[in-house]
This record gives C-alpha cells, sequence and structure tokens, in this order.
C-alpha cells in the first residue's frame, strides 16, 4: 500500500522537482525538458517562469537561447500554448493533436471553417513559409486574404492552430518579443522518436509527466495532457511492470488526502535555496497542474475569476501556502509589481515577497516598483 504523506510533503518535493526550491538548471531549455511542455500563453511570464528554475536569468538570456533553438513555442497537448523541446514536437503532437482538432468542429462550423479550407490554409503555409522564410501572424494575414482565405481574426488563429498540431509549422526565432512562424520540417531535425508507436508514446509522456511534475495524480496529468484516464493507467501499468523505457526507473506513489500521487523517485528533490516567496505565472506548471492538491488558498472564499483570464499576473506563494496575486506592468522605465495579500503576512514573508519581486524586475532589467495593494 502507498504511505500516506501530508500536502506540505507534496508541495516541498514539487517545488524541488521542479527547480524553485533546487538548484537551478544549467539553461531554460533543461527546464522546458524536464517539465516537457510548458503553458506560455502570457510569453514573458512563461520565459520568466524558466529563468526562476535555470541560470538563464534575464528575458534576453532566455529569448537568446530560444532563438538558438533551444525549444519551439506552438500550440500541443490542448488547443493553447506550450514551450516544448524540438525533439519532442513531434511525437507529441502525433499522440494529442488529433484530440485537439477533434475538439475543434463545432467551433469550425460556427466560424465558416471547412475542412477544404484548413487544408487549403496548411497548403499556403507551406508555400508561404518554404525555403526556411519565417513571418509573422501579421504578415500571414493579408496573404490569407490575398488567397481568398479567412484573414486576420480568429477563423485564421484556427486555421493556424490546425497547422500546428498536424506539426506542419511552429515558431521561428522570435524577433525581438514578436512572435513567428516556420515550417517544422525546415526547422526541426527528424529524430528516433518521431517514428514511435503510439503505445510507447503514451508511455514516454506519462512518465516524463510524474517525473517532472510529480508527485502528481492520474487526474492532474489528464488535465495537462488531454489523454483519457483509461490511457494513462494503461501506460502506467506498463511503467511499473515492464522496462520499455530506455534508462527509466519504475514510479512510485503516495496518499495525499484521498488521492494516489505518482513521481519518480530517482529525480532531484532535494531543497537547496532559501526562498520562501514565488511570483508564479497564473499559468506556471507549479501553479496550474494540481486542481485539487495545489498549493493551499488562505482565503479560498476569495473571487479570483478574473486572474484566470489576464495575463501579466498569478499568484503570490510563500511558504508553500497561497497567500494573494500580483500583476506585473512593464513601463520604460520600471517594473510596477502591485501585491494583493490574503492574509496577513510578517515582515520576513514581506521581504521574501520582495526578493521575488525583485528577482523579476531584475529579469526584465529595470528597476522594481513595488506596491503591496
Amino acid at each position: 500500500m502507498p504511505r500516506h504523506v501530508t500536502r506540505d510533503w507534496v508541495i516541498r518535493r514539487r517545488l524541488a522537482v521542479q527547480r524553485l526550491s533546487s538548484a537551478p538548471l544549467p539553461q531554460a531549455a533543461d527546464a522546458v525538458r524536464l517539465l516537457t511542455c510548458v503553458q506560455s500563453q502570457d510569453a514573458p511570464l512563461a520565459a520568466h517562469s524558466l529563468a526562476m528554475r535555470s541560470r538563464a536569468i534575464t528575458y534576453a538570456a532566455v529569448l537568446a537561447e530560444q532563438s538558438a533553438g533551444g525549444w519551439v513555442r506552438t500550440h500541443i497537448l490542448r488547443p493553447t500554448w506550450h514551450h516544448v523541446a524540438p525533439e519532442d514536437l513531434r511525437w507529441i503532437q502525433a499522440l494529442t493533436g488529433g484530440k485537439v482538432e477533434a475538439a475543434m468542429p463545432a467551433r469550425h462550423r460556427q466560424l465558416g471553417l471547412t475542412p477544404e479550407i484548413v487544408d487549403r490554409g496548411i497548403d499556403l503555409l507551406r508555400e508561404l513559409l518554404r525555403g526556411g522564410r519565417t513571418m509573422t501572424r501579421k504578415e500571414i494575414g493579408p496573404e490569407f486574404a490575398a488567397a481568398g482565405l479567412p484573414g486576420p481574426g480568429e477563423t485564421m488563429a484556427h486555421q493556424l492552430i490546425c497547422a500546428e498540431v498536424r506539426a506542419v509549422i511552429c515558431s521561428g526565432p522570435p524577433r525581438g518579443t514578436e512572435h513567428t512562424y516556420a515550417l517544422v520540417d525546415e526547422t526541426i531535425p527528424a529524430a528516433e522518436a518521431d517514428t514511435w508507436s503510439r503505445e510507447r508514446a503514451l508511455v514516454e509522456l506519462t512518465h516524463r509527466f510524474h517525473a517532472g511534475h510529480g508527485p502528481a495524480s492520474e487526474r492532474d496529468l489528464q488535465r495537462w495532457s488531454g489523454l483519457t484516464l483509461t490511457e494513462i493507467r494503461s501506460a502506467t501499468a506498463e511503467i511499473m511492470t515492464s522496462s520499455s523505457l530506455q534508462s527509466t526507473h519504475p514510479l512510485e506513489s503516495v496518499e495525499c488526502q484521498g488521492e494516489t500521487l505518482w513521481y519518480d523517485p530517482t529525480v532531484t528533490a532535494r531543497t537547496s535555496l532559501k526562498h520562501t516567496a514565488y511570483l508564479l505565472s497564473t499559468f506556471d506548471e507549479a501553479a496550474l497542474t494540481y486542481p485539487t492538491t495545489g498549493f493551499p488558498r488562505s482565503n479560498p472564499d476569495t473571487d479570483r475569476t478574473r486572474l484566470i483570464s489576464e495575463a501579466a499576473g498569478g499568484i503570490v506563494v510563500v511558504d508553500g501556502h497561497d497567500l494573494g496575486t500580483f500583476k506585473r506592468k512593464t513601463e520604460p522605465r520600471r517594473v510596477t509589481v502591485t501585491v494583493r495579500l490574503e492574509a496577513d503576512l510578517d515582515p520576513a514573508e514581506r521581504d521574501g515577497i520582495a526578493e521575488a519581486a525583485q528577482f523579476l524586475a531584475a529579469f526584465h532589467d529595470l528597476p522594481l516598483n513595488l506596491v503591496f495593494a
């Protein structure tokens, strides 16, 4: 029987596994590979999430790694932006892309987007981006319109998503902080993983999720990946009963609050940093992944509906507890971080928040204006 552990034990291990409270990884790309897919709607704060886990501690350093091909940004797993290592893109899209696209027909009918229009758009993208060319969405829009396809707007956005989940396009090198598109086959070399069977890919994704996000439940993985519980349980059983993955150790499980949580016991989980406070984006992997065993909230009755839909903000975590929210505003000469606390803090805890805010300002290479609202 799995041993019973406290929620505090689970959170301490997660913070260490994700390199928030343990030694930082050498590069931001290492953090992407550890987490497999890093949600990134808010690109600057997604970059900040990588900086907190690595030695690439400025926005410029993170963008330089991305520009050098350390990872790509694309719609993967679920119909939302993620960072993913180039060698992982094709096999994960082959595993999950079909389910993403299968959820789109109803909205496509509302938009007047037929399968024929989607296919024409993908053919045009192949033509526009051939030869290593990269284009922004603003540049692609007029080309679509000129070809009689839906131009700028939600309809074209869905065409781009379809091209992404089919592994036709992904991000090219950023132009400053602006996103570009490129052809996958001209950007990412072929990899052995591209030929994996669906069963092998299921096992790989299940193991890597628990290695980078564990301790985590089957339902945490279901929410993160879009896989079914049947698929996840089959993959977990395969991990525990065979050596189907190279150099992969069996997972271990613990019980917490009535849930079975899985993790890889070989992954570094030693707390070595003194930081006790974190400003985590709403979409940070440590903040969003665990609906039932995430950071305990000091005031769970506070309405945060708007927080999920807004960019440039997230939660304030102190000593493993969610104590409030923050917003970041980047201005020409400073970064303003506004903190809204939902609990009383002592001076040391406020100092921890100030240190986390200072890291965020230094990440942008700007002075900090910290406001406790």
